[in-house]
């Protein structure tokens, strides 16, 4: 307990400390990309003053300043439109392409006024230009570079909690099977004391019929306490023919089931060996016709149908009982799920664990009608 307790702890530490330097890097990030902005403002109000001069000198001497053509021609990155009085307009690192259709231009000026504050050009109170200009390449990567970070967090987050959702799983497995292990250890005991006062009974003068009734819940208490076993470790599979391991698990079941509930069962002929173990197989049987059974309250029509192609063989088990929602078909596999108000919802992910995870095969819904019944499906490889 203290070992979890200082697991959990220290789980919170490291996801604090990752929030931590991930918001700090997020912080900073966005820090220099203002700064960076701020030296972007600043080259193009350094382009603008150089502009300015141009005018300057060119009204005053006709010369032009060698440092203002330095100025004009040192932007290689931030792309701008300079847009005359007279409606002309002068560009720079635009596509040459692009820049003649008059469309594009105006769209271009709209974008960059959203992204900067447009620059006027003045001289003695006159304006001759307005500067119109986006960020650089440098800055537009920059820009998305926090969305990356926190993509890449999120993922990093994803990883951590699947790692500790399959911990916790293996986990919880791992208490399933001590559990199974525990009740077959505990089972064993006074069912060794049954079995030998069962054999004490047969020496007294004891009516035979009574003696066998007792022999029959002995061996189906030994049944149970087999399966619980098994599904606490790896079983071993053999070769069997299902449709005989499915009509013994299917009869013992409609002999001790109500005489309201029409049973059937359809098979094909011949033998369809499967690598089973069959405790476990007869368990899935059981659990599921007694799901069908109580689905139906005891009255209706329970269908168990074998069916092969080529490799494939399917167990279909079909009712007529009040049905499973869209919503619930994968959920009924869930342990502790149930409908039922004195269910643990154990079964059918009982079931599910001996299908898929003992004998590789699959276990679904295969069709549901809400008040008409259920079809739910085994499928297995044929043994070759």
């Amino acid at each position: 307990m203290i070992f979890t307790k200082h697991s959990n702890a220290f789980r919170w530490i490291i996801i604090i400390v990752s929030f931590a330097i991930v918001s700090l890097i997020l912080w900073k990030t966005y820090e220099f990309f203002q700064h960076f902005k701020v030296e972007e403002r600043t080259k193009m109000e350094n382009w603008s003053f150089a502009q300015t001069d141009l005018l300057k000198n060119d009204d005053l001497t006709g010369n032009i300043g060698e440092l203002p053509l330095k100025v004009i021609t040192s932007n290689r990155t931030t792309p701008m439109i300079k847009v005359n009085t007279d409606g002309s307009y002068d560009y720079n690192n635009i596509n040459e392409e692009k820049i003649k259709d008059s469309l594009y231009v105006q769209k271009l000026i709209l974008q960059f006024k959203k992204e900067n504050t447009p620059i006027e050009v003045k001289f003695n109170g006159k304006l001759y230009s307005t500067i119109y200009y986006g960020n650089s390449p440098l800055l537009n990567k920059l820009k998305y570079y926090p969305l990356a970070l926190i993509l890449i967090v999120v993922l990093f987050g994803a990883v951590i909690f699947f790692f500790y959702s399959s911990n916790k799983n293996a986990t919880q497995n791992k208490l399933w099977s001590g559990m199974a292990k525990e009740t077959a250890h505990q089972i064993g005991t006074p069912l060794s004391s049954l079995i030998g006062w069962t054999e004490l009974l047969k020496t007294e003068n004891v009516n035979p019929d009574y003696i066998s009734e007792i022999e029959k819940d002995v061996n189906r208490l030994n049944t149970i306490a087999e399966r619980f076993s098994k599904i606490g470790s790896l079983p071993t599979l053999e070769k069997a023919d299902i449709i005989k391991e499915t009509i013994n698990s299917y009869d013992y079941l409609k002999t001790r089931s109500s005489k309201l509930i029409d049973f059937d069962i359809i098979i094909p002929k011949g033998e369809i060996p499967v690598n089973l173990n069959k405790q476990l197989y007869s368990w899935t049987i059981e659990n599921l016709v007694k799901n069908a059974i109580d689905a139906m309250k005891g009255r209706g029509k329970l269908t168990v149908e074998i069916s092969q192609l080529e490799n494939d063989v399917k167990v279909n088990v079909t009712d007529t009982g009040k049905g499973i929602s869209k919503k619930n078909f994968n959920k009924i596999f869930e342990p502790g799920f149930t409908t039922k108000k004195r269910g643990w919802g154990l079964g059918l992910s009982l079931t599910k664990r001996i299908i898929e995870d003992f004998h590789n095969g699959k276990i679904k819904v295969l069709q549901s009608e809400k008040e008409k019944g259920s079809t739910i499906q085994i499928s297995l490889k044929r043994a070759n």
